[in-house]
């Protein structure tokens, strides 16, 4: 037992039972939100359900002896460690407004459509988000901008905008788990101690087999196609879309300018509201029918009529009334406020996790796994199982790369294996299953910006699927699997209080 600073009252240790409840509590309540409310539970039941778990978890925590007051600081940690997040999402929101205003988006749709045949679609999508994502490394903004464009296409031509978002996601990952730009592999090569290019070359025994596993698959998927594809987009379609919008290479200018600002390490969100306002400035002098047609106030002077579209492009996102259906839908989108039911999914998400951890009701769970991992495969296996459940349970994937190498670290020395074993199963399962989980701030955000839920792109997300399973696979053959001089004494973990959002 032990004492609360901020209760008098004594301290107890967290059963089994105490560590189990929370955690069927949330599979029962979002199982059931999804159950009664389909693919529509992301618009405010499965949060519902998330916020009752997280009341029936503090009720547990006051009952073995700690104050509200730890409670809720315990809270406001979680929401302070995904504050980084809510503002990107908020910069995407108001980016999505305005390149759809600017062109930006039309133009990317127009010469998709003109330039990509419909039998590779899925496959060239894939190969050029990993093209992008490896460049910046960040599968947020690789998704939220040209994964949007991708996805808007597939609408127009026919296609699957769940393959589409697949094939997205899968790419985004691929780039996002090996760039040495990338937030999630620098950090995952800090926490566990090994040198960042060695990480890498760790982890491309199982990115490049998931990601040739994910192009075949792309490419049969894309070839089955074939018989079921319905030329919808008509001359005529395309004549409308270069009526309503100039279309010009030169609309690509802010989709470049994002690209240049992530490449010299511009924080996300500022470099994505800046894209954002470039789109914005653009549309007074590229598009100046589109502001006539989207604020219909011709009384205004035109300064302003141009300050109020860009305004009302990023606050609530822009509204096209062209008449045809496809093309109203892929550009009526965007906005701050379009983001909300995603942050507040977040926030529910991870205040959940970081209640379950900070109290020890986590570590009840997991020194089980570590106490029956006898053989290297069954440990892990473990360390998978461990950062999927986080991902599940915390919904955040930071939470799922920092705890399980804090929990197997040791572990792992002890055995004498080498740290980039656990670098990379960590990653394969902690970072790369992220986007699988609705409720994660991953998974809820790729929805939010793709427009395509969770469950629907979850099944085509091949990478993400393959990479966790090839871990596995090397960890019960011991194939690649390094080994070290083992340590006598255990490792001093290190405190990591920072948490990079991407």
């Amino acid at each position: 037992m032990d004492i609360d600073p901020k209760s008098p009252r004594t301290i107890k240790a967290p059963s089994y039972l105490d560590a189990l409840i929370p955690i069927v509590s949330l599979i029962v309540l979002v199982g059931a939100s999804v159950a009664l409310f389909g693919l529509n539970a992301v618009n405010g039941p499965l949060q519902v359900a998330i916020i009752i778990s997280t009341m029936i978890t503090s009720i547990i925590i006051l009952k073995n002896g700690h104050s509200w007051d730890a409670i809720s600081e315990s809270g406001r940690k979680g929401i302070a460690t995904v504050s980084g997040a809510i503002f990107i999402l908020f910069s995407v929101g108001a980016l999505i407004g305005t390149w759809n205003m600017s062109g930006t988006i039309p133009t990317m749709v127009y010469y998709g459509i003109v330039m990509i045949t419909p039998n590779w679609f899925y496959p060239i999508a894939f190969l050029v988000c990993i093209g992008v994502s490896l460049s910046i490394g960040s599968s947020w903004t690789t998704a939220g901008t040209l994964g949007v464009g991708l996805v808007g296409l597939a609408n127009m031509l026919g296609l699957s905008p769940e393959i589409t978002a697949g094939a997205v996601i899968s790419g985004a990952y691929v780039g996002d788990k090996v760039s040495p730009l990338s937030e999630s592999t620098v950090l995952a090569a800090q926490l566990n101690g090994v040198e960042l290019y060695k990480h890498i070359r760790t982890q491309l025994w199982t990115t490049v087999p998931a990601a040739l596993i994910a192009l075949i698959a792309f490419i049969v998927l894309g070839m089955n196609q074939h018989s079921a594809f319905d030329v919808t987009v008509t001359n005529n379609e395309m004549t409308r879309f270069n009526e309503l919008f100039h279309i010009t290479p030169w609309n690509l200018l802010p989709l470049f300018f994002l690209l240049t600002l992530s490449i010299l390490k511009v924080p996300a969100s500022l470099a994505i509201m800046s894209s954002a306002l470039l789109a914005g400035i653009m549309t007074s002098f590229m598009q100046p029918q589109v502001i006539l047609r989207f604020i219909a106030e011709p009384d205004i002077a035109t300064p302003l009529l141009a300050i109020k579209a860009i305004w009302l492009a990023m606050a609530t996102g822009f509204q096209e009334n062209s008449g045809i259906e496809q093309i109203d839908a892929l550009l009526s989108r965007g906005g701050m406020d379009s983001m909300l039911l995603t942050i507040w999914l977040i926030i529910g998400a991870v205040t959940f996790g970081i209640m379950v951890d900070d109290f020890g009701l986590l570590n009840k769970l997991v020194t089980p796994l570590l106490l029956r991992a006898r053989t290297v495969g069954r440990l892990i296996a473990s360390v998978v199982a461990t950062a999927i459940g986080l991902n599940i349970a915390a919904g955040d994937q930071y939470i799922a790369l920092l705890l399980p190498t804090r929990l197997y670290r040791a572990e792992f020395a002890k055995r004498g294996l080498a740290p980039e074993n656990l670098s990379r199963a960590v990653s394969d399962a902690g970072i790369v299953t992220s986007p699988l989980v609705p409720w994660n701030s991953c998974g809820a955000y790729m929805a939010a910006v793709l427009g395509v839920s969770t469950m629907a792109y979850m099944p085509f997300a091949v990478f993400n699927i393959a990479a966790p399973l090839i871990t596995l696979v090397l960890g019960i053959t011991g194939f690649n699997i390094r080994h070290i001089p083992i340590a006598a004494p255990e490792l001093k973990e290190s405190e990591h209080n920072s948490k990079p959002i991407q």
